[in-house]
């Protein structure tokens, strides 16, 4: 491949791979050498770099080197080394910040990478340093883990929010938010006790979390009855509580001032005209973090809800932010207020993907399988049908619900007719999609795998429990849903995550334990029924795929064919080919729909009926 600048050894920092990529010259890993640096691994990158003086977007052979083993090759490096020294010299001030500050030397940088500018790899560096310098702080914080280098330089992130107020945490769901939230509060425990906020199913988590990684501080749990808040707080004191206890006792949580407030899978607050929402933004904090793997999960007034709480002077006021960008953006497509938004945001929002930093993590395998219909299933499904278009929609807001019952109805007819007919004493043979999730996790048990089951619907995570023991010869399968206690989740997740005599399946409803919850034991889950949003599936899927996970994830998604799961299926897809998700309620969207198409779209054609 021809390379753009022959001849001058280039080096850009590709800050998604924590590493350099030495180019621009015949033979760069033989160049590498003669300057005492490591050659790195061959790799092709996309360029933006000036050919004829003209900034062209290429394809160009690189080496990639870590940015840590270049650090230790200049650290023993010779400078008086006859023909290197000069070069070595210059990387050095580089490192140092020195007398070049923020620029590296002529010939020793490209700074263009996929037609943008990227800082220099001065200033990059002089990061890198600082982040060095905090691997010496999380030591003296006693923090007792070894975190990645992305995660070291989320901690640093979140330790420079108390010059801005605060911000949002949206790392890829499984890459360690929690650990980097503990790790900020470890290094400011002096600066006075923390509030974390996070939901009722994921206090256990981060009560073993605090305990495992950070056990010298001071934790407090307040939640359930009898609570109350130690008088007078000391220094490095974590309370933790949920959103439903911050909704009710706001006045006792907004009196302390706290040295930092963080809210885990704060898309609990993305609706600002909620309690817990507006309880949140009257918390009085030095810094305040709102930590999300999905800031956007329908529309664009979620972010700003979040910034409300951790930075309201970002954005502004609910009203401008419609105007400047939610209206331009989710109904103009307007990609030029979209960058406008970018631009604004980018200082107060740190998100990585697993794809970027945590390529050792194994890979997610995806299968959709696809069910058929009992008759039973296919005759009360047409029934449903033409009973709500026979009686009528109705409309405004009674359509809305009427729509929102139907669509309800027949998700659960594609789980298991029992679910509406209440006939729950033989359950075998009376719906595809049960008797199909029987047989692969039979299989999966078989081969002493174990697997997460999600369901949205507490009468069908109880029908699978009670069927699959008696199927599968276990004596207990567990269905961790809302209704249990805090202890009761727990337990349940510690049985299955380090128990070997536990079940090895674990039914969960999709939105109680959705988040938060590290379940990295399991290789295989599985969708027993759908949600309108991918987001939330993929936050579920989470549960087994992050930092701990050691085999490839099985993601089985079950869709009954010909049905409105085929919709749900399509939308899905729909969805993630749009960079951001802010198509809007999709159940919402069906009830705008006059009656014959959506009679159309939901009346049993092409279904396969056994």
């Amino acid at each position: 491949m021809t390379q753009p600048c022959p001849d001058q050894l280039q080096a850009t920092y590709l800050p998604e791979n924590m590493a350099f990529g030495f180019w621009g010259v015949p033979d760069t890993a033989g160049h590498l050498a003669e300057l005492g640096l490591p050659t790195g691994s061959a790799a092709v990158a996309r360029m933006a770099v000036p050919v004829d003086n003209v900034i062209t977007p290429v394809d160009v052979d690189i080496r990639t080197v870590e940015f840590a083993d270049v650090v230790t090759a200049l650290q023993v490096a010779n400078v008086d080394q006859p023909g290197i020294g000069e070069s070595v010299r210059a990387w050095k001030r580089v490192i140092g910040g020195g007398e070049h500050g923020t620029m590296p030397p002529a010939g020793h940088a490209a700074l263009y990478r996929d037609d943008t500018v990227i800082r220099s790899a001065a200033a990059v560096v002089q990061r890198f340093t600082h982040a060095q310098t905090l691997v010496d702080a999380l030591d003296h914080a006693r923090v007792q883990a070894t975190l990645r280098p992305y995660q070291v330089l989320g901690v640093e992130w979140l330790t420079s929010l108390t010059e801005t107020g605060g911000g949002i945490l949206a790392d890829e769901m499984g890459l360690g938010k929690t650990l980097q939230a503990i790790s900020m509060i470890a290094i400011r425990a002096a600066d006075g006790p923390h509030l974390v906020v996070c939901p009722t199913s994921v206090i256990g988590n981060w009560r073993r979390e605090i305990e495992r990684f950070a056990p010298h501080l001071s934790l407090h749990i307040h939640h359930g009855s009898g609570r109350t808040l130690p008088a007078g707080l000391g220094k490095g004191t974590v309370v933790l509580t949920s959103y439903s206890v911050l909704r009710s006792d706001t006045a006792e949580l907004e009196t302390p001032q706290w040295a930092s407030a963080i809210f885990d899978e704060a898309q609990q607050i993305k609706n600002p005209s909620s309690l817990a929402a507006k309880a949140a933004m009257q918390l009085n904090a030095t810094v305040k973090v709102s930590m999300t793997g999905t800031p956007v999960e329908n529309r664009l007034e979620e972010l700003w809800s979040l910034f409300h709480v951790a930075n309201p002077a970002v954005l502004g006021t609910r009203a401008r932010f419609r105007q400047r960008f939610a209206v331009p953006i989710e109904s103009g497509r307007s990609a030029s207020a979209a960058s406008r938004l970018a631009t604004i945001i980018e200082p107060y929002v740190l998100r990585r993907t697993k794809d970027a930093v945590a390529k050792d993590l194994p890979p997610k395998q995806f299968s959709t399988v696809a069910c058929t219909l009992t008759s039973e299933q296919a005759r009360i499904y047409r029934a449903a049908v033409a009973d709500a278009f026979d009686t009528g929609l109705g409309t405004g807001i009674a359509r809305r619900g009427n729509v929102l019952a139907l669509l309800t109805t027949l998700k659960q007819v594609c789980n298991h007719p029992a679910q509406v007919t209440g006939d729950s004493e033989d359950l075998r043979g009376r719906s595809g999609k049960f008797d199909r999730a029987t047989e692969m996790l039979a299989e999966i048990v078989d081969d002493g795998d174990r697997a997460l089951v999600f369901t949205q619907y507490r009468t069908m995570g109880e029908l699978l429990s009670k069927h699959l023991a008696a199927e599968l010869g276990i004596a207990n399968v567990p269905f961790l849903h809302g209704g249990l206690n805090v202890a009761s989740r727990d337990a349940m997740v510690d049985a299955f995550q380090t128990d070997d005599t536990s079940s090895p399946i674990l039914i969960l409803s999709l939105r109680a334990a959705g988040f938060g919850l590290n379940l990295t034991r399991a290789s295989h889950v599985v969708h027993y029924d759908r949600w309108w949003n991918p987001a939330v599936e993929d936050q579920a899927t989470d549960r087994a795929h992050r930092i701990g996970q050691q085999r490839t994830v099985n993601v089985h998604t079950l869709v009954t064919g010909g049905t409105v799961e085929d919709h749900i299926a399509a939308m899905h897809e729909s969805k993630r080919a749009v960079a951001e998700s802010i198509s809007g309620n999709s159940e919402g969207a069906l009830a705008n729909l006059p009656d014959s198409e959506l009679r159309e779209l939901l009346e049993l054609d092409g279904a396969v009926i056994i």
